[in-house]
């Protein structure tokens, strides 16, 4: 069985990073998390309060390593999870296109959960720093993230694995 590229998506708080890991322990694949390399890489420099194009460019930079790291690693036939957030949906079908030039198998796996539930579960995870907290998301980063996500419409979800919380 060829090694497949797992990208897992949906809005703020919806579950992803809980679902990507056990996603990744299930395959077996390798998972990477744009939040851990974030936060391990530029947590310490973050300024406050956040700077959007500050944060954009990193995200980019983490981004194309993630890339290179996770296609060596598809290399070798062994699967991968990506769980980069993929907000909008240009950002998804680029994946999609990225990974149909190289002929690669694709199975995108959308996590959500209502909004008020989202919104608690972020707010918790800020207090309890568990294991799938990366950085801390006060509410009007929360807020923020809510008005950037586009939620996806039928036809993209079509061949999608569907993971809804409460």
């Amino acid at each position: 069985m060829p090694a497949t590229l797992h990208v897992v998506f949906g809005p703020s708080g919806a579950g992803k990073s809980t679902y990507a890991q056990e996603l990744a322990r299930r395959e077996p694949a390798v998972h990477f998390a744009l939040d851990d390399w974030m936060a391990r890489l530029f947590g310490a420099d973050m300024p406050d309060p956040l700077e959007f194009e500050w944060m954009m460019e990193r995200v980019e930079r983490c981004e194309a390593q993630i890339w290179s790291t996770a296609a060596a690693t598809i290399a070798t036939g062994t699967s991968v999870v990506l769980d980069l957030g993929l907000m909008r949906k240009a950002d998804r079908a680029r994946v999609a296109e990225i990974a149909q030039a190289v002929e690669l198998p694709l199975q995108f796996h959308f996590v959500t959960a209502p909004a008020a539930v989202r919104r608690a579960r972020v707010m918790e995870r800020n207090e309890i720093r568990g294991k799938t907290f990366a950085i801390e998301v006060n509410p009007e980063m929360f807020e923020f993230i809510e008005g950037v996500y586009e939620a996806p419409e039928a036809a993209e979800l079509a061949g999608c694995v569907v993971s809804e919380s409460t």
